[in-house]
C-alpha cells in the first residue's frame, strides 16, 4: 500500500518518491521512480554501538534483479542471481562514498543500506535513483544522518548540457559526470562525491558542469528535506565515543607526548610507528584505571592525531614525510620487466609500487557481459589486485573485494578513451595491475603502470595517461585548509579528501572524489583540478622519458590477428553446412575464426604462416569471379555437353564441349577425365550467376590429340 507520494521535476523528467507499508520492520524505506525505472531502498540499524572501532560499520548493497528488465538470469541449470555484477558493485560503492561521511563521527552502530532495482526501462539509470532513495530512507528513519544527499548525472553533447542523460546520450556525450551534494548552514552548497569518465575534457568544462548541476542538486536536496519533515521519525541521540572522565585522564597521562610523537616522527613514508606504541601504552593505563574502557583510547588517538597533522599542514605546510605541499614523491618507471609477457611495466611512486602485465588476445577472448543493464562484449579490461604483502600484512587470499573492483574500474575508465578502435587494433587487451607495495594512491599508480604496459606491448594508444591524487587538510573551526599533492598513507587516513584525477596532456579522462568532511566548494574543486593538472604533466614527462612512444612491433609471443571484410551474403559459404567448412579451416591452420554479421572476419593464431594460410583460404571461398579471369580448375563432373570445373572453393563453372579445344571432339572424355587440373578462362556470367568457362582460350592442350579416323 502506498502511504505518501512526493514528486519533483529534474532535468525535464519527473522523480517520484513513495513510502509504503512493504518493509515495515526496516528503520526507513521508500520507492523512487523516474520513467519506468523504480528502485526500493531499505535501511536498518543495530541496537548498540560497536565499541573500540575507528571506523563506522556501514554496509551498502546495490541489487540488480533481472526481473526488473524482464529477463531470466543465467544458464538453464542456475536461474537466480548470485554474485553481484561489477556494475552493481560499483553502484553500491558510489552510494556508500556519498553517504558514509554524513553520519555523526561518534556514531558506531551497524547500519545496512540495501537498494534494489525493481523495474528498469532501458533509459533511466537506477544508480542515481538508488542514491536518492537511500538518502531519503535514512532521512525519514530514526538513524542519525546529516542529510539529505542529492545526486545527478551530467552530460554534454554538441555543447548542450543534459541532466540525467539516457544511456544512448551517455555514449555520445563528452563526459559521464556524476555528482553528489549537500547543503550546510555554515557553508551552503557543497559537493561531497564525484565520479567521472571523460573524453579528454578540460578542467574548465568540469567546473562548468559542476555549476550547471548545482541548481538541480539544490532542488533535490530541498525536495527531500521538506518531504522528510512531513513523515520522518525522531532521530536517536548519539553518545560520545570517549567518556569525559576517560578523556580527561588520557590528556593527563599523555601531556604533550602525542604531539611530540607526531612532530618528531622520522620523515619517512612508513610513518607513525611511535604513535602506535604510545597508544598501546595509554590503552593499558586506561584499562587498569577504568576496567573495560581501554578501547576508548583508539577513537581519542584518531581524533587527536588528525588534529595535529591537520594543524601542521595548515599552519606550517609540514607533511608527515617532510615534503612540501605541492611536492610529488620520487617517481621512476621500468618497462619490459618480464621476459615472456606481451607487455609489462613497474611504476614507483615512493613506497607505492605497481607491476602491470598486459596480455593480447583475439576477439574470442572478449569478456561476455550479462547484466540487468548491460548485454554485450568487452575488449579492454583492467584488473587490480591488492595482495596482503603489499602493506606488510598477512591475510587470506580470496576473490577480489569491492575496493579492488572499484580501483580496477577507475584505471580502466581513465585509459579507455586512448585505446585504439577495433578496426585499427583488433586485439582484446587485458591488463592486470599487481600492487606489490602500497603507501597510498595505488589506483593512480595502477593507471600509470598500465599505460606503460600498453606502450611496451605496442598498443597504439592515442596519448599517454597519468593520474595523481590530491588531498585536503581542513580545520573545522577556522575553515582554513591546505591542499596536498600526491597523498600517501597517513594523509589518506587522517586527511579530509581523496581527489583522484587522471588524463592526458590534452585533458581529463577520469575523476573520482571522496570526502570525510561535509564537502567541497566549487572554489576548492577548481584549485584541486589545477594542482592535479600540474602534477599530471610532471608524471607524463617521466612516462615519456621511460618509453617515448608505443613500440612499433608486438611481442613475438603475442597472437597474430588478420582482419578481413567479406560480403555478408558469403558468410554461409565460409561457415558451411553445420560449420563444416570453417571447422576444417580452423583444424588445418591452427587458428580461431570469428565472423560478425557485418562480414568482418577475425583470424587469430600464434603461427603467422597458419594465419596467412587461413586468410588465403577464406579469400578463395568468398572471391567474386570476374569475366576474363583465368584459373587452374579441377574437373569435378563430366556430362555429354561439357564438364563442370571447380575454380574456387564452393564455386564452379561449365566448360562446354565446344570450348575445350579449337577443333571438334566427339565426347569430353576424349580430352579430360574427372580429377584433371586444367586452365580455364571465365568467358561469361549469366543473369542467374552461372559461370561459363573456356579451356581453349586459357591455352589448354590435351595430353594427346584424339584420333578420329579408322584403324
Amino acid at each position: 500500500m502506498i502511504k505518501d507520494t512526493f514528486k519533483l521535476e529534474v532535468g525535464g523528467k519527473t522523480i517520484t518518491i513513495k513510502t509504503t507499508n512493504w518493509a515495515e520492520q526496516a528503520s526507513g524505506s521508500c520507492l523512487v521512480q523516474c520513467g519506468e525505472t523504480e528502485v526500493l531502498a531499505n535501511v536498518t540499524m543495530s541496537p548498540k554501538n560497536v565499541d573500540g572501532q575507528d571506523f563506522f560499520p556501514l554496509t551498502v548493497e546495490y541489487e540488480e534483479k533481472f526481473y526488473a528488465a524482464g529477463k531470466i538470469y543465467g544458464s538453464r541449470f542456475i536461474r537466480r542471481e548470485s554474485r553481484p555484477t561489477d556494475e552493481a558493485i560499483l553502484s553500491g560503492r558510489m552510494i556508500d562514498r556519498a553517504l558514509r561521511p554524513r553520519f555523526p563521527k561518534d556514531f558506531k552502530r551497524e547500519v545496512q543500506i540495501i537498494v534494489t532495482c525493481l523495474s528498469w526501462d532501458g533509459e533511466n539509470d537506477p544508480d542515481i535513483l538508488g542514491l536518492i532513495a537511500a538518502s531519503f530512507a535514512l532521512s525519514i528513519s530514526q538513524i542519525p544522518f546529516n542529510g539529505p544527499v542529492a545526486a545527478a548525472r551530467i552530460g554534454r553533447i554538441n555543447g548542450e548540457w543534459i541532466i540525467n542523460p539516457t544511456y544512448k546520450q551517455r555514449i555520445e556525450s563528452e563526459m559521464d559526470f556524476t555528482l553528489a551534494a549537500i547543503e550546510t548552514k555554515e557553508e551552503g552548497f557543497l559537493i561531497n562525491m564525484i565520479e567521472m569518465g571523460g573524453k579528454e575534457v578540460l578542467e574548465k568544462d568540469v567546473l562548468e558542469a559542476t555549476k550547471i548541476a548545482e541548481k538541480e542538486l539544490t532542488k533535490i536536496i530541498d525536495f527531500q528535506r521538506k518531504s522528510a519533515q512531513k513523515i520522518g521519525k525522531e532521530k536517536i541521540s548519539v553518545e560520545s565515543a570517549v567518556e569525559k572522565d576517560i578523556e580527561k585522564e588520557i590528556k593527563r597521562f599523555l601531556g604533550d607526548r602525542l604531539e611530540k610523537a607526531v612532530n618528531e616522527a622520522e620523515p619517512k613514508e612508513k610513518s607513525l610507528g611511535k604513535i602506535d606504541e604510545l597508544r598501546e601504552e595509554t590503552a593499558k593505563h586506561i584499562e587498569e584505571k577504568f576496567p573495560g574502557k581501554g578501547r576508548q583510547v583508539l577513537p581519542y588517538f584518531e581524533d587527536e592525531t588528525e588534529k595535529i597533522i591537520t594543524k601542521n599542514a595548515i599552519e606550517k605546510g609540514k607533511r608527515p614525510d617532510g615534503r612540501n605541499v605541492d611536492e610529488i614523491r620520487k617517481i621512476s618507471a621500468e618497462v619490459s620487466v618480464l621476459p615472456r609477457t606481451h607487455g609489462s611495466s613497474l611504476f614507483y611512486r615512493g613506497l607505492t609500487h605497481v607491476l602491470s602485465i598486459l596480455t593480447l588476445g583475439g576477439p574470442a577472448d572478449q569478456q561476455i557481459l550479462e547484466g540487468m543493464e548491460i548485454v554485450g562484449k568487452k575488449r579492454f579490461l583492467h584488473h587490480y589486485n591488492f595482495p596482503p604483502y603489499s602493506s606488510g600484512e598477512t591475510a587470506p587470499i580470496r576473490g577480489p573485494k569491492r575496493r579492488e573492483i572499484g580501483h580496477g574500474n577507475l584505471a580502466e575508465k581513465a585509459l579507455l578513451p586512448v585505446i585504439p578502435d577495433v578496426d585499427k587494433f583488433p586485439y582484446t587487451i587485458r591488463i592486470v595491475s599487481e600492487v606489490v607495495s602500497s603507501n597510498g594512491s595505488t589506483s593512480m599508480a595502477s593507471t600509470c603502470a598500465a599505460c606503460l604496459a600498453l606502450m611496451d606491448a605496442g598498443v597504439p594508444i592515442k596519448e599517454p595517461v597519468a593520474g595523481i591524487s590530491i588531498g585536503l587538510m581542513k580545520d573545522d573551526e577556522t575553515k582554513k585548509y591546505k591542499l596536498l599533492t600526491d597523498i600517501q598513507g597517513p594523509e589518506d587516513h587522517y586527511g579530509d579528501m581523496d581527489f583522484k584525477v587522471a588524463g592526458t596532456r590534452n585533458g581529463i579522462t577520469a575523476i573520482q572524489m571522496d570526502t570525510k568532511i561535509d564537502g567541497l566548494s566549487i572554489g576548492i574543486i577548481e584549485e584541486a583540478l589545477e594542482k592535479a593538472k600540474s602534477a599530471r604533466m610532471q608524471i607524463l614527462d617521466i612516462i615519456k622519458k621511460t618509453i617515448p612512444e608505443p613500440r612499433k612491433n608486438l611481442s613475438p609471443y603475442a597472437p597474430k590477428i588478420f582482419t578481413l571484410q567479406i560480403n555478408p551474403s558469403k558468410i554461409g559459404e565460409v561457415v558451411g553446412p553445420k560449420g563444416s567448412v570453417i571447422n576444417k579451416i580452423i583444424e588445418e591452420f591452427g587458428v580461431t575464426i570469428d565472423i560478425e554479421d557485418t562480414g568482418f572476419v577475425f583470424i587469430t593464431g600464434v603461427d603467422e604462416k597458419g594465419v596467412e594460410g587461413a586468410v588465403n583460404k577464406i579469400r578463395s571461398i568468398v572471391k567474386e569471379v570476374q569475366i576474363g579471369e583465368t584459373f587452374q580448375g579441377t574437373v569435378r563432373k563430366i556430362m555429354d555437353f561439357g564438364a563442370f570445373v571447380d575454380i574456387l572453393p564452393g564455386q564452379s563453372g561449365l566448360v562446354h564441349i565446344s570450348n575445350f579445344v579449337p577443333y571438334k571432339i566427339n565426347k569430353v572424355e576424349d580430352v579430360v577425365k574427372v580429377g584433371d587440373i586444367i586452365p580455364v578462362k571465365v568467358v561469361s556470367i549469366d543473369e542467374l550467376g552461372r559461370i561459363n568457362l573456356s579451356a581453349s582460350e586459357a591455352g589448354f592442350k590435351p595430353r594427346k590429340k584424339p584420333f578420329f579416323g579408322k584403324k
